[in-house]
């Protein structure tokens, strides 16, 4: 299950005088696509090309910044009604999951495709937003069967036609076959998948060792690989790009704040928290400094995200002029209960406030709880 759009979808349907609209969701003029609408994709606008580019593709589009509590809110709401159909639900992004429904039909009384086709009328009934699903034997074949018929698409792959209708497709649309990689099977006079079907297993793995043998099964629709509930996410991050290179201490502190929300929300929204916090920067001279700080417990709190990164940040040369700063967190683990730390005898309480507004604003919305360096954070982004 893929929902379309989601960002610009969830920014439609709460205002809808930008339905007939191109609509883009990102960062400033310097910042780059976190989303995009159908109608601005028409215009040849696409996710992660630079904001100065899709304006130039599409300079009639709406630009809106990210509203990540919205779109968390949204993403919890879909996934418990996926939960309703299996427990073997793995998330792998705020918008994608792979459901297991195997053995279900006894339960639901009702074949997978039924149920994936209610699930789909549901979600637009009642939350006003579109998704895709692609229904096969495997994941690979799903993945791919979810976005043939994009958006309100609804696609079903057996496992005998999928050799025939893989074959007209680029090797790029196999997991790990990147531009280094396509680019050396075309010397190899594989273009298209139907050449990699042309080659014997042991051909492809003499060649690519271990990768041969995966090229060699999805080439003919195979993969073995399990749904794992909670998925296999290595890091969640936030970045963002200034409209002005700075050296201004309080603004940066400001956009490190927002980010580490935005970061925690992610990392909430998937159920993970992690051990290695990472603040990331770069230079007005494009040069990039990564800093890293291993936590003695995992978190997903944007308090210990924000405390972390900011000792990380006051530790480099105050005279630098930054254009980009981002946060990850790595590492990660199935989230568990908030841990007394030692150090700081008030944890418990503090983890317990963040709990309580994050309830809040998924209630209320984004500002209706938020601290003084929010508000802060919310004024500067208007302004710009």
């Amino acid at each position: 299950m893929d929902c379309d759009a989601f960002f610009a979808a969830v920014e439609k349907r709460d205002d809808p005088s930008l339905a007939s609209r191109p609509v883009i969701v990102g960062g400033g003029k310097r910042g780059v696509v976190s989303t995009c609408c159908y109608i601005a994709r028409s215009y040849g606008v696409r996710s992660a090309m630079p904001m100065f580019q899709a304006l130039k593709a599409c300079p009639e589009a709406v630009v809106l910044r990210p509203r990540m509590d919205a779109y968390v809110r949204e993403a919890r709401r879909i996934r418990s009604l996926l939960h309703e159909l299996t427990p073997l639900v793995e998330t792998v992004s705020i918008d994608e999951a792979y459901l297991d429904l195997s053995g279900t039909q006894r339960l639901h009384k009702a074949s997978p495709a039924r149920l994936m086709m209610e699930l789909q009328a549901r979600i637009e009934l009642e939350m006003g937003l579109t998704v895709s699903i692609g229904i096969a034997s495997n994941r690979f074949l799903a993945k791919l069967a979810s976005e043939a018929d994009k958006p309100r698409g609804f696609y079903a792959l057996s496992e005998l036609e999928a050799p025939r209708w893989l074959a007209g497709r680029p090797v790029s649309v196999i997991g790990g076959v990147g531009k280094t990689l396509t680019a050396r099977l075309a010397e190899e006079g594989c273009v298209r998948i139907a050449d990699l079907q042309a080659m014997s297993r042991e051909t492809l793995m003499r060649r690519h060792g271990e990768m041969g043998r995966r090229l060699h099964e999805r080439a003919w629709g195979r993969d073995a690989t399990p749904i794992t509930p909670g998925g296999d996410r290595r890091s969640v991050s936030s970045e963002t790009t200034f409209g002005q290179d700075t050296a201004d201490p309080s603004f940066l502190e400001d956009a490190l704040y927002g980010l580490c929300e935005q970061t925690s929300a992610r990392a909430k929204a998937h159920g993970v928290e992690g051990r290695v916090v990472t603040l990331k920067l770069k230079t007005a001279r494009f040069q990039t400094v990564t800093r890293r700080r291993t936590l003695h417990s995992p978190t997903q709190l944007s308090r210990i995200l924000f405390q972390t990164c900011l000792h990380l940040l006051q530790a480099e040369p105050r005279a630098v002029r930054y254009r980009l700063i981002g946060v990850g967190l790595s590492d990660l683990s199935p989230a568990g209960d908030d841990r007394l730390d030692l150090a700081e005898p008030a944890s418990l309480k503090r983890a317990a406030a963040e709990r309580a507004a994050d309830a809040v604003r998924s209630r209320f919305g984004s500002g209706s709880a938020t601290t003084g360096r929010g508000m802060r954070l919310r004024s500067r982004k208007s302004t710009t």
